[in-house]
C-alpha cells in the first residue's frame, strides 16, 4: 500500500532522527519541508534527497525557540491548497546536563520553547486543516525517561513527560476525524544529542542503543495505522510495565544511584 501522507513537515531535520525521518519519507515519495536552525545542512540534505528520490523538498531554517523562527514555521503550515502538510513531525529538540541552579536560565528558557512550546504551536497550526481534510498526522518525539525524574536533566526531563501526556490527549481528542496523533517514546538512540547536552554514555550498555532507523521506521509505520504511541525497540517496551510495578520509592532510590545525586 502507498504511503497515506504524500507531504510532511519535519523539524529538526539537520542531523539525527529528523534527518532519518526525512530520509525515510522521502524514500516513500513524499514531498518534505525540512525545518532546523543549520540553513548549510538543510540544503545539502534537500539537494540529496531531491536528487535520489525525485521528491519535492523546502529548507526553513529557523530557530524555534526564537518567536520569529516559530511564527514562520507556523505560517508555513497553515498554508492551504497544493502545499498544506499532511505528517507533522515534531522533532527539534536538544538537552543539557548539571544541576538546575547551576545552569544557564536563558539556555533552559531556550530548552523549553524548543522542546515544549514548538512542538505545540505547530501542532495547533496544522491540526486546523488536517481537521478539515479529515486527513493528517502529528509525530511527536518523547521518550522512554518520560515516565523518570531526570536530576540533572530536570528541564529535558519534563519537556518529554509533557509531549507524553499532551499526545494522549490529542490523539483521544482527534479520535474518528481522520486525523492520528502519536507519541515516539525513543531510548539511547546514536546521534549528536548526547554530546551536544555534555552527556557521559561510556557506562550505558552496548545492547540498549537504537540507530535512527531503528527509531523511525516503526514510527512512520505507527502514526500512518493510528498508534496512540510507539516504543522501538525491545528493551524499551519493558521500561512502562517495569516503572507501572515498582513503588516510586524505590524508583528514585534506582535513579539517585544511576545519577549519582
Amino acid at each position: 500500500m502507498p504511503y497515506p501522507y504524500r507531504s510532511a513537515f519535519v523539524t529538526g531535520a539537520s542531523s539525527g532522527i529528523g534527518a532519518e525521518f526525512a530520509a525515510r519519507l522521502a524514500r516513500r515519495g513524499v514531498g518534505l519541508t525540512l525545518v532546523a536552525r543549520r540553513e548549510d545542512r538543510l540544503k545539502q540534505l534537500a539537494t540529496d534527497l531531491a536528487d535520489a528520490h525525485g521528491v519535492r523538498v523546502d529548507v526553513l531554517a529557523a530557530d524555534l525557540g526564537d518567536d520569529t523562527g516559530l511564527q514562520a514555521a507556523c505560517e508555513r503550515l497553515r498554508e492551504p491548497g497544493e502545499h498544506a502538510v499532511d505528517l507533522l513531525v515534531n522533532c527539534a529538540g536538544y538537552g543539557s546536563t548539571g544541576y538546575f541552579r547551576d545552569l544557564s536560565l536563558a539556555r533552559e528558557n531556550h530548552q523549553i520553547r524548543v522542546n515544549l512550546l514548538a512542538p505545540v504551536a505547530l501542532t495547533h497550526a496544522a491540526l486546523g486543516q488536517m481537521t478539515e481534510r479529515r486527513h493528517g498526522g502529528v509525530l511527536n518525539v518523547s521518550s522512554i525517561v518520560s515516565g523518570l525524574p531526570m536530576p540533572k536533566s530536570a528541564v529535558y526531563g519534563a519537556a518529554k513527560a509533557f509531549l507524553g501526556s499532551f499526545g494522549e490527549s490529542l490523539y483521544l481528542e482527534a479520535r474518528g476525524s481522520g486525523v492520528h496523533v502519536t507519541t515516539v517514546r525513543t531510548g539511547l538512540v546514536r546521534t549528536e544529542f548526547h554530546e551536544a547536552a555534555g552527556l557521559d554514555t561510556a557506562g550505558l550498555p552496548k545492547m540498549a542503543w537504537l540507530t535512527p532507523g531503528q527509531v523511525v521506521e516503526p514510527a512512520l509505520k505507527a502514526v500512518a495505522k493510528g498508534r496512540p504511541f510507539v516504543t522501538p525497540g525491545a528493551m524499551n517496551r519493558m521500561q512502562p510495565y517495569f516503572l507501572g510495578a515498582t513503588p516510586r520509592p524505590l524508583l528514585q532510590a534506582v535513579v539517585r544511584r544511576m545519577y549519582r545525586v
